[in-house]
């Protein structure tokens, strides 16, 4: 990422914030409603009269409150009536998309000249409404919504009182009944408290009434055929699929689990190791002569078996350097006051290289001039995307090489990762799709999908992370192969084992070097060489100046700068499709 884009990226950011914090500053306000009280009658004309309050507590300031109340085909509102305890109110009616639209504005003085602010108000409103009572030839019934799932906050509780025209053969059912508190029928009157219902959810009330308590009945809509059973049935079917589906968001929840039980079954099928003869504690010599690349992609590189990493392409530089295939020197740079690292390049023994080494020897002196390569530049050649594209597929090229020079199956039994990661990504795509089914439900045990689908993602990843040999499995000879190369490596870490028994020659130091690098410990190997060899500078040596000048970052820092060349290179990519221009936006609030 270069400096201008970095500058603007931070430029954005702080542009942002600032309008989020004077958003916030302008914005600085919230309401909730405390209590709501419903009171229903039903008249024996078939008329709803409705007397509703709310009682808002307020924390800033406000203009006011509205009601949206939606009405179905056929039904209508009269005798609109508005009042408030704590403010005075001022009503304003509109009709638009089958709603009646109450805005009321709400004055903290009496000439309706301040708003309100850090207060709590009591509003009234009162209305009645025909066509809502529905009279079929058996029954009277009566569908409420006793609060709608369209506000933009929940209510702490509703007491709700309804009146009806008769005192006896009522029936009455409240949906859903989770919020239910405390409900009763009494005579004609209907009471009901709830628990506290959060936003987006609603609380319906159903009642049947005698068809004889109503008298002609004007003010109702009359269905000319029997609704008791009709009505009774959509009712359990709506009870069932609320059931149903809160039933499924539960077992949703806890198909979660399936996937960490599946990864111990895996484990115990597949992952425990063979016990081997093999016993030792460390390793003083090579255990056996593979090459270094070979070694660090059975041993250092555990997260992806069989494939080696770039630690491994360094110690195969080293090894080169060490046969003479290639030669390293030093010269000096006046500019920057140090030493750059000169590679040479011997064609005479490029037979004698392996496919993967000749793919090291390949790359390398594709960016040589007269058979010389300045390793320390080697990061300005990748600043071309087209060297940068071909340094990465040679490393990619190399890494497949590699893998394909030994027979892994004979040192490890990979079916347990290769499971492991078919769990991982189903456990992904399936824990996506349950946290958006419980994320977007109004039901509330759409949390428990929720919940198990962001763990079942959490876990996924996780697995998809763990090295390959947690589930797979070593053969008894990859078992052996691996303890005892990783017995060199804790033996290169341990100065005090080097100290106890160091190498009688300087040919075996250099051996430490190279697989020390495949096994990510050169340094370690390095420091403890300069311990016991004091004079280690006076060796004209190329494997140690490879190290002593930084020839271990070299191509770390040549991969990532051709990687960072090649992806910040497409800025322009998405230029002129759907969607891609500057500008735009769009907002809008009351």
């Amino acid at each position: 990422m270069n400096v201008k884009r970095t500058f603007c990226i931070i430029l954005l950011f702080l542009i942002l914030f600032s309008a989020i914090a004077a958003v916030s500053a302008d914005d600085d306000r919230s309401y909730s409603i405390t209590q709501a009280f419903i009171d229903l009658t039903v008249e024996n004309n078939g008329l709803l009269h409705v007397d509703e309050e709310y009682d808002y507590a307020f924390d800033g300031k406000f203009n006011g409150v509205y009601r949206d109340i939606p009405l179905k085909s056929g039904e209508s509102i009269d005798n609109i009536q508005v009042r408030a305890e704590g403010a005075y109110p001022v009503l304003e009616e509109s009709d638009d998309d089958g709603y009646k639209h109450l805005k009321i504005y709400l004055y903290s003085d009496k000439a309706h000249t301040q708003g309100i602010r850090d207060c709590n108000v009591n509003v009234y409103i009162s209305y009645d409404m025909k066509n809502v009572v529905t009279l079929f030839n058996d029954v009277g019934g009566l569908q409420y919504k006793l609060w709608g799932g369209e506000w933009d906050v929940g209510v702490d509780e509703i007491r709700a009182t309804v009146k009806l025209p008769g005192d006896k053969g009522n029936e009455y059912y409240l949906n859903p009944q989770d919020y239910n508190r405390t409900s009763d029928l009494k005579g004609d009157t209907i009471t009901a408290e709830t628990t506290s219902i959060p936003k987006g959810e609603m609380y319906e009330l159903l009642v049947l009434m005698p068809i004889s308590d109503f008298n002609n009945a004007p003010y109702a809509k009359h269905v000319n055929q029997d609704g008791r059973d009709l009505i009774k049935k959509n009712l359990e079917d709506s009870i069932s699929s609320r059931n149903f589906w809160n039933t499924t968001y539960i077992i949703l929840g806890l198909l979660s689990v399936l996937s960490p039980i599946g990864a111990v079954i895996t484990y115990l099928k597949f992952g425990r190791e063979p016990k081997v003869a093999y016993d030792g504690i460390y390793e003083r010599e090579l255990p056996t002569d593979d090459p270094p690349e070979m070694v660090n992609a059975l041993v250092e590189n555990k997260g992806d078996l069989g494939k080696p990493n770039m630690k491994g392409f360094e110690a195969s530089i080293m090894n080169l350097i060490d046969r003479k295939v290639f030669k390293l020197f030093t010269a000096a740079n006046a500019d920057i006051e140090t030493n750059e690292l000169i590679l040479t390049f011997n064609h005479d023994k490029k037979d004698e290289l392996s496919p993967s080494e000749r793919i090291v020897f390949n790359t390398l002196e594709h960016f040589a001039h007269d058979n010389a390569l300045n390793l320390s530049g080697l990061n300005g050649s990748l600043t071309s995307e087209y060297e940068a594209k071909w340094f990465m597929n040679q490393i990619q090229s190399w890494e497949n090489s590699v893998k394909s020079s030994f027979d892994l199956s004979k040192y490890f039994n990979d079916t347990g990762s290769k499971l492991i990661s078919a769990i991982s990504i189903g456990g992904i795509v399936f824990g996506i799709i349950i946290a958006i089914l419980g994320f977007i439900t109004r039901l509330n045990n759409g949390i428990y999908a929720l919940a198990g689908g962001i763990f079942l993602i959490i876990f996924s990843i996780i697995l998809l992370r763990l090295d390959d040999d947690i589930f797979g499995r070593w053969t008894e000879s990859g078992r052996t192969y691996y303890l005892k190369w990783n017995n060199l490596k804790k033996f290169l870490k341990d100065n005090s084992l080097i100290e106890e028994h160091p190498p009688e020659s300087i040919v075996v130091w250099k051996k430490y070097l190279i697989y020390g690098a495949a096994l990510g410990v050169a340094d370690k190997v390095y420091k403890s060489m300069k311990l016991q060899v004091p004079n280690i500078s006076d060796y004209d040596d190329g494997i140690f100046w490879y190290h002593y000048y930084g020839g271990y970052g070299i191509m770390y820092s040549a991969y990532n700068k051709s990687y960072s060349t090649v992806y910040n290179s497409s800025d322009s990519g998405g230029f002129g499709g759907f969607g891609g221009g500057s500008g735009g936006g769009g907002g809008g609030a009351f």
